[in-house]
């Protein structure tokens, strides 16, 4: 990370704190992450190739400039001829433009959706942006007219009133394209499936060449304060070809669990593309999560069964149980065994070890040998293993009593999320949301029946509160968010038990 870059998050975070994060909500300000928009330009920068000529690089939602700051990292600064920002909150524009002020930045605070490049010279050849997470209901009525007039008047595609603004500005930043420019929006991936995305995939599918689809992992949250799914769209101002665009789902967007290419005419007859990679292409690979449900280290290196465990010579006090993903897990209740490793059909074992490199090499001659093997293949090059010391240990947690499924759909009267029991030593995959009891019940909970009392409550709980009025998505997919458990009122867990009454009015919330 860069002086400045390191200011700007700073900034971020600062100019964040002086709102709320209601109005941040009303206006779709969530701020990229630094990381993730490294990862983003990286990727853009691989798709451009070698030039020998400057580009024109806008940001149409530049809030504090995270992207302007990943590509003056990724590229020289000799390399970029114009930089142009639209922020149309002044809290933050005005100090990213005096922070970028020296690197030549023209930051304008103004509504990008109301501009309209002057000639030729105010095109772009790069587009990146994180557009305004805006849905439909607080676009004011007029704005909404307004937008989806001039889409359909620039690019003849009839824009639904459902829409979020993230459509709008994906569509009406059309007319700032060079021929062959290159864009990269970081979106809801809603798109994918629900029916006022059918204006976005008509523009993709017949306007532009689509050239990825890179979907992050539903579980896999990009943005603290924002629970939406998100995907990376790149295409170019060209006619489409005969390429079939590429699709990728999880991992990160350099190393993706899955991929697939998928030709347009299978597109325009699929509604829901988040089929894409197909089930059969994308190899389940569980991932390790923190009870943040913050993604964190987890490939095939990491994770592995135990025939591989065995071949990999590992010492097995560096492999610890980890619960597979809810489709493998056909039990609501995982018990163990003696050692405490789950007693399920699925075993998984995660790779875990703090021994230094040269200590390791002493005690541990196999273990190293497999340690070596993923600096060969640049699994220690990862974002995190490559700022963890060292590379190959797994932050510490405690394996979850609890598990929720977050998101699923009612199917033949049963509840649309899984509360799983975790008796086991095996800690979870981030398919699950990870409940912790707050002290409160950490005496009820400590025997395996105390846990099986909370688990029942927990279930009535849940599908009482959330089977009817949680989120409801396309397909009837409902949805239920950390947050939303962690303000779970306790007087449904605590009915029934006289002594956690008096506590419980000190403490309103148990996980």
């Amino acid at each position: 990370m860069n002086g400045t870059e390191a200011e700007r998050e700073l900034l971020q975070a600062r100019l964040d704190a002086l709102k709320t994060q209601r109005d941040r909500r009303t206006l779709g300000q969530f701020a990229t992450p630094g990381p993730l928009a490294t990862e983003v330009v990286e990727a853009t920068r691989a798709l451009a190739g070698a030039s020998s000529e400057r580009i024109a690089f806008m940001d149409p939602a530049f809030g504090t400039g995270a992207f302007y700051s990943a590509l003056l990292q990724v590229l020289p600064r000799s390399s970029i001829g114009v930089a142009r920002g639209f922020e149309i909150d002044p809290h933050y524009g005005r100090p990213a433009a005096a922070l970028w002020e020296a690197a030549g930045l023209r930051l304008e605070l103004d509504d990008f959706t109301s501009r309209r490049p002057i000639d030729r010279d105010d095109l772009v050849d790069l587009v990146i942006c994180n557009p305004p997470y805006v849905r439909h209901h607080h676009i004011e009525h007029g704005m909404k007219r307004r937008l989806a007039a001039e889409v359909e008047r620039s690019l003849r595609i009839r824009v639904s009133g459902l829409a979020g603004l993230s459509v709008y500005f994906m569509l009406i930043g059309h007319r700032w394209l060079k021929p062959n420019a290159l864009s990269a929006w970081l979106v809801p991936s809603e798109f994918m499936d629900v029916n006022y995305g059918s204006a976005v995939k008509d523009y993709l599918l017949n306007r532009v060449e689509l050239i990825r689809i890179h979907r992050f992992d539903p579980a896999e949250v990009q943005f603290d304060d924002a629970m939406v799914s998100s995907a990376v769209v790149w295409f170019r101002n060209r006619r489409p070809t005969d390429k079939a665009p590429e699709f990728t789902l999880g991992g990160s967007v350099a190393s993706p669990r899955a991929r697939q290419r998928i030709g347009r005419d299978t597109l325009r007859g699929e509604p829901k593309w988040t089929r894409f990679p197909g089930v059969a292409d994308a190899a389940p690979l569980p991932q390790v999560a923190d009870p943040a449900n913050v993604p964190t280290l987890a490939d095939r290196y990491f994770v592995m069964n135990e025939q591989k465990a065995r071949e990999s010579g590992i010492s097995p006090r560096f492999l610890r149980p980890v619960l597979p993903s809810p489709r493998h897990l056909q039990a609501d209740v995982v018990n163990a065994d003696t050692g405490g490793m789950p007693e399920i059909d699925r075993r998984l074992l995660l790779f875990d070890c703090r021994v230094p490199p040269d200590e390791l090499e002493r005690t541990e001659p196999k273990t190293a040998a497999y340690v070596r093997l993923g600096e060969a293949t640049d699994v220690h090059r990862g974002y995190l293993a490559s700022r963890r010391e060292p590379w190959y240990a797994q932050e510490r947690r405690s394996p979850a009593p609890l598990l929720v499924t977050y998101m699923g759909r009612s199917l033949k009267g049963r509840p649309p999320f899984r509360i799983i029991l975790n008796n086991s030593k095996a800690v979870a995959t981030n398919v699950y949301l990870m409940l912790y009891p707050k002290p409160l019940l950490d005496n009820a909970v400590a025997s395996v029946a105390g846990r099986e009392v909370l688990w029942r409550e927990l279930r009535r709980t849940i599908e009482a509160e959330w089977t009817s009025s949680g989120r409801v998505y396309g397909g009837g997919l409902h949805k239920v968010e950390p947050s939303e458990l962690g303000r779970m009122p306790a007087a449904r867990l605590i009915d029934g038990r006289p002594e956690l009454h008096r506590e419980a009015a000190l403490q309103p919330t148990l996980l």
